[in-house]
């Protein structure tokens, strides 16, 4: 039996390769700088020795291969220790190849938003088809148990990621997938901290599209610029469109139908976009009914029907399964109510994101409003925290995203290097920003009433600050 030890073990990738491993049969330890629920339990549950910090002391002289994360670097012991004597090393997205992928039928989701709810919609329609896929997806997915399973069929849905693969192998993640039907939700700049600009990022998406066989499947929303410059840049492959269309009067369907008679084709039947028709070359595929709300998830599960389609799934069972699709953890997820205030989790960190998000909570809340039901406002919590926002990137472009919300409320947060308060004078929402976790508690609950929904948007824990607020929302309430 051969012995791994992974570095970074407790991140989502990381942990999935660590799960995989385990199924195949190889004996796995791990260390991180954070050893910590809910990845930490999923592993201990499946017999993997979890170490917590990177003392040299974690490996042991029978390791026979090191699987080294992305947010290792020079300078870590365990990395210099590894190298040092010449302790065989990979990185997870080489090592998923060489042991996983090489003999699947891949179907990657990759994209700036979107990949985890569209990797755990595509994953779940194939579950529900009996198809019983393999998976690694970055976030948790609520129809299953974990993150990561190996599967019992060719079938294996990915989480594309287009960072980095490790310190010694800077070439995205993505590139080393290898796959046969390959959704690209979108592309926008991001990961500044890596790329200098999207044509850098443009260019890790040319080297993926050149590997898919060309009996394979490029799936894309319709007249996206970058998107569409990227497979200008080359592209052997069959492709694959969807747009949205404006909703029809019944004698004009027809009509409809003739002029967009290629691709897929989305109708939405209420504004929020829990209701919407499924359309592929002009015939109605079926309705879409589920709990989730916002033109993104409608463009999300399009894609995922999609890529489901190509493997086997006729759309009418993936119409089914996604009426069962309970949304990913941090997807916009209740966290909990009080008196008629509402906070949510949301994963947004990128402006579009954000202005997705609080684009569907809008729709929702003028749906209620249309029904004659008590609709209250939006309050936008934000965490400028991923590598990028810190740094500034898009603090040009985040006002405008948050035009959607009644009231904003910013943390400026120690680690960032730009005046969030400079948004005050920018946001046409009243914008509050605060220096402190608590004083921005405080602030929410005292303005808070009933109806009201709280988004909170980090990519991080953001303090726990919902517990936070839903425990300081009944004291004050109380």
């Amino acid at each position: 039996m051969k012995y791994i030890h992974i570095l970074g073990i407790c991140g989502t990738f990381m942990g999935g390769i660590a799960a995989i491993a385990k199924q195949l049969g190889f004996k796995v330890s791990g260390s991180d700088a954070n050893v910590y629920p809910p990845m930490s339990t999923q592993l201990e549950q499946l017999g993997i020795e979890l170490m917590s910090g990177y003392q040299v002391d974690n490996f042991c002289d029978d390791i026979d291969l090191v699987i080294v994360g992305n947010a290792m670097s020079r300078g870590n012991p365990m990395v210099e220790y590894m190298l040092d004597r010449n302790i065989p090393y990979t990185s997870g997205p080489q090592w998923l190849l060489e042991n996983v992928l090489k003999d699947r039928w891949v179907l990657a989701v990759s994209g700036t938003h979107g990949k985890t709810t569209t990797s755990s919609m595509l994953a779940w329609i194939l579950e529900y088809a009996h198809m019983s896929p393999g998976f690694l997806i970055g976030g948790v997915p609520q129809n299953f148990s974990s993150s990561a399973r190996l599967g019992d069929t060719p079938f294996f849905v990915i989480e594309a990621d287009e960072y980095d693969s490790a310190f010694f192998d800077k070439r995205s993640k993505f590139v080393h997938y290898r796959p046969r039907t390959l959704v690209i939700n979108n592309l926008e700049f991001d990961h500044g901290d890596i790329f200098n600009d999207l044509s850098d990022i443009q260019k890790q998406f040319h080297h993926l599209i050149r590997m898919v066989p060309s009996n394979g499947l490029i799936l894309s929303p319709a007249n996206e610029v970058a998107i569409s410059e990227t497979l200008a840049m080359g592209c052997w492959t069959p492709t694959e469109f969807s747009q949205q269309v404006p909703k029809q009067e019944s004698n004009k369907e027809l009509q409809q139908d003739e002029q967009l008679d290629t691709g897929w084709q989305v109708e939405k039947l209420n504004a929020q976009g829990s209701e919407f028709i499924v359309k592929f070359n002009g015939k109605k595929q079926g309705i879409v009914k589920w709990d989730l709300i916002g033109d993104f998830n409608i463009d999300n599960g399009v894609m995922a029907i999609a890529a489901a389609r190509h493997a086997g799934v006729p759309s009418v069972v993936s119409i089914e399964a996604l009426a069962e699709f309970i949304n990913t953890k941090r997807r916009f997820e209740l966290r909990g109510t009080v008196n008629n205030i509402s906070v949510y989790d949301d994963f947004a960190h990128h402006p579009t994101a954000i202005a997705k998000t609080l684009a569907g909570v809008r729709a929702k809340l003028s749906q209620q409003e249309n029904e004659q039901e008590q609709a209250g406002r939006i309050f936008a919590v934000l965490e400028p925290r991923s590598n990028t926002m810190k740094s500034g990137v898009h603090k040009e472009s985040l006002p405008q995203s948050l035009i959607d919300a009644d009231q904003v409320f910013i943390y400026q947060g120690e680690q960032v290097t730009w005046s969030v308060s400079d948004l005050i004078k920018q946001c046409q929402p009243t914008c509050q920003v605060e220096e402190d976790i608590e004083s921005l508690v405080e602030s929410i609950a005292q303005q808070a009433q009933a109806g009201d929904i709280i988004v909170v948007m980090s990519n991080g824990s953001f303090a726990d600050i919902h517990n936070k607020l839903l425990n300081r929302l009944a004291s004050v309430i109380g």
